[in-house]
């Protein structure tokens, strides 16, 4: 039994993986980690990351602004993306069954910082969107990888 046991955990621990995603250069990543203004002043700029988590990790979720396509998630990695500024920007995930929406009202010029999490599902891991404080955001910024935009699973 004990040896019918560990072997079922081998082979779910040889199933699960990290996930993985298409990844921007170096340079990009570092000029992304400037966080400098939106280029147009009329624009408000949003990064939107996933920490590099256990949890979740053989997870890929797709991430969409005001429902465009901005790309999957993985651990690790941050997307940074600008809107026009004034109106309300929606920050949608895929999740289980739905989307999860983060709606926020942005001002020209500022930057936000939306931390999308893994969270347990009845079937598979969901995800969902909360806005996180700059300072919190661009700490956990500074950690991850700048991934390629535009390429969801969802169309």
């Amino acid at each position: 039994m004990k040896k019918l046991l560990g072997l079922a955990l081998i082979a779910t621990l040889g199933l699960s993986g990290c996930a993985s995603v298409p990844m921007v250069s170096d340079a990009d990543t570092s000029a992304a980690k400037e966080f400098k203004a939106p280029i147009s002043s009329d624009n408000a700029g949003i990064y939107v990351y996933r920490v590099d988590s256990a949890i979740g990790a053989a997870l890929k979720k797709d991430v969409f602004i005001n429902d465009e396509c901005v790309g999957e998630t993985a651990p690790g990695i941050f997307f940074y993306h600008e809107v026009l500024a004034g109106k309300g920007t929606k920050v949608s995930t895929e999740s289980e069954f739905s989307p999860n929406d983060l709606l926020i009202d942005t001002e020209q010029g500022k930057l936000y910082f939306v931390e999308q999490y893994i969270k347990m599902g009845a079937f598979v891991g969901g995800a969902g969107v909360e806005l996180a404080d700059e300072a919190t955001g661009k700490a956990e910024v500074q950690k991850l990888n700048m991934a390629v935009k535009g390429s969801c699973s969802a169309k």
